[in-house]
């Protein structure tokens, strides 16, 4: 497909960026939201897979890429200013598609505009255990080490070349990796480069992982829901970024839901192999 063009909304949260590929009319529209430290253009490659009469509008989600980026305090503010710019465009969507943390914010987002969006496809959706939102576990650790990010960068290359032999970004596809890189940075004002997540940022999102408990949520989606889940973290493993945090079972809990296991992939499906996801994506 060619290359999307750039739009931003004035969301009551501040400026949303978003990618538009193709027009409305042609074919199915298409939403992708991204996953935490993530941004709309890690979505390249998995579009240029769907077909060619697609519809596709991508998400630099609050917080993240091109959009406004304030401390997240709860996701309630993600999904609210991605909820805003929907309306504002008015869009039929065919299908919606969330990854991670997208995923969360795509069932708040869906539940509220249930007129614009007639299917939902969860990728390995950060939504915890029911009892999770209720213990309310310390997540600090985790942003604490996001918070450390180099956020310095002499440009895409030097990024490239950094991660691409580092788990989990290995696992990548590389185009997928290039144009992480490629639009994942920001010029610092001092001739070089910085992450267009901040790591304070992409942090805050981590620490208020359990702020909006999904599940009561969930009972209000009557569109078909599929959930893809990659394998979970092995008992006595040490965390690993790439393990699946979706329940075995996630998708019971939706009036229409399908669950489809993918044992041979990670957290980072679609980076790993997005025409498959793609295909997972468009097909009923």
């Amino acid at each position: 497909m060619n290359h999307p063009t750039e739009h931003h909304f004035q969301s009551s949260h501040g400026d949303i960026c978003y990618f538009e590929w193709g027009s409305v009319g042609n074919g199915p529209s298409v939403l992708l939201l991204h996953a935490t430290g993530f941004h709309a253009r890690c979505w390249d490659q998995l579009v240029d897979a769907l077909p060619e009469d697609s519809h596709v509008i991508a998400v630099d989600q609050l917080g993240h890429g091109r959009s406004a980026r304030p401390i997240i305090t709860d996701w309630k503010m993600i999904a609210g200013a991605t909820a805003e710019l929907l309306e504002s465009l008015a869009v039929s969507f065919a299908v919606a598609a969330g990854h991670s943390m997208g995923g969360h914010c795509l069932v708040q987002v869906a539940a509220k505009l249930t007129h614009l969006i007639e299917r939902l496809v969860l990728i390995d959706p950060v939504i915890m255990p029911r009892a999770a939102y209720q213990q309310r576990s310390d997540f600090s650790a985790t942003s604490d080490m996001v918070a450390k990010r180099r956020n310095s960068w002499a440009g895409p290359d030097a990024m490239y070349d950094r991660f691409k032999d580092r788990h989990p970004y290995s696992l990548w596809d590389p185009a997928v990796l290039h144009d992480y890189c490629e639009y994942g940075l920001l010029l610092d004002g001092e001739g070089g480069f910085e992450l267009a997540c901040p790591p304070q940022s992409e942090a805050s999102v981590y620490a208020t992982s359990l702020s909006t408990d999904p599940w009561p949520i969930m009972e209000q989606i009557t569109q078909p829901v599929r959930v893809l889940r990659a394998p979970q973290l092995a008992a006595g493993k040490a965390f690993d970024f790439a393990s699946s945090p979706t329940p075995p079972t996630l998708a019971d809990n939706f009036v229409d839901g399908t669950d489809v296991y993918l044992p041979d992939l990670t957290h980072f499906m679609p980076m790993q192999d997005p025409a498959h996801i793609a295909e997972l994506i468009i097909s009923d």
